[in-house]
């Protein structure tokens, strides 16, 4: 299984409470093709955006990532922040990073059935996991956001299939039993989340009116399972089993949540995911 750790020089952001993960040793380089072209995981810090006009926009882009729901707000229709899902604005490895997303865009995407720009999939995020909606093509912000994810990828090459893109996978093995989930959802996440699943000052809510809709690739229990198992709690990933991240995941996500209006829209030209809600 890929494990990513990065050392950073700055704290985490949002999340449950907690201490930070134990360094692990970096993956090794694969021996058929060439070290620079795995691309080491080295991200600028934000500390270092500069301080001349681009320098503003892509620190507008880190400030809607990080804070959304102040940046952001006439957009998003829940009580998320893009950090969230993107833990630390983008810069863990283990959940969804922004670091060389921009190298890989434009490209197809089977759910929308088309080429997408890079700007085209942020706005999925603000509809999706959001909950909200597009901003809008000429937007300042949704340029700001681009601008953040091109200065976080610059290291990057772009021969890279950039091995850390989402989330680690995980295979269930056996089918995912959410009575169990519920009982380790009470057991290690509720602190945080809150029983009633609506989240505290802690940690984001995870169903219900104030969480992500049935589109969001987090609402398949198979992405939510991956990311669970990587990232929580907070500060102690990887100290659940495979089989306990499923059986959460699954709980959570058969809680009721936000529909997607346009859903039937989703894989017009197939592909659809077995684990989609819908």
């Amino acid at each position: 299984m890929r494990r990513i750790v990065v050392w950073l020089l700055f704290g985490t952001l949002t999340g449950c409470a907690g201490s930070q993960e134990t360094p692990e040793p970096p993956p090794r380089l694969t021996a058929s093709k060439p070290a620079s072209l795995d691309a080491l995981f080295l991200p600028p810090s934000p500390d270092s955006i500069p301080g001349d006009l681009r320098g503003e926009q892509i620190r507008l882009g880190y400030e809607i990532v990080a804070r959304t729901q102040d940046y952001g707000k006439p957009y998003v229709g829940n009580a998320l922040n893009c950090t969230n899902c993107h833990l630390d604005a983008g810069l863990n490895p283990n959940a969804a990073s922004f670091v060389g997303l921009a190298k890989l865009y434009p490209e197809y995407r089977a759910r929308a059935g088309r080429r997408m720009s890079l700007a085209d999939r942020i706005n999925e995020c603000f509809e999706r996991s959001l909950n909200g909606k597009p901003l809008p093509p000429d937007s300042s912000k949704l340029q700001a956001v681009v601008a953040y994810i091109e200065w976080l990828s610059q290291n990057v090459p772009r021969e890279s299939d950039v091995p850390w893109r989402g989330i680690p996978r995980l295979a269930p093995s056996r089918p995912p039993a959410a009575a169990n989930g519920k009982q380790v959802y009470a057991a290690k996440c509720a602190l945080c989340h809150g029983m009633d699943g609506q989240g505290t000052m802690a940690a984001p809510p995870v169903w219900g009116p104030r969480s992500y809709n049935i589109a969001a690739g987090m609402a398949r229990v198979s992405v939510a399972a991956s990311f669970i198992k990587a990232n929580m709690p907070r500060g102690w990933g990887w100290s659940i089993t495979d089989d306990e991240a499923f059986d959460v995941a699954a709980y959570i996500n058969q809680q009721p949540r936000p529909d997607f209006p346009d859903k039937q829209r989703d894989w017009p030209n197939g592909g659809k995911p077995a684990d989609a809600p819908y």
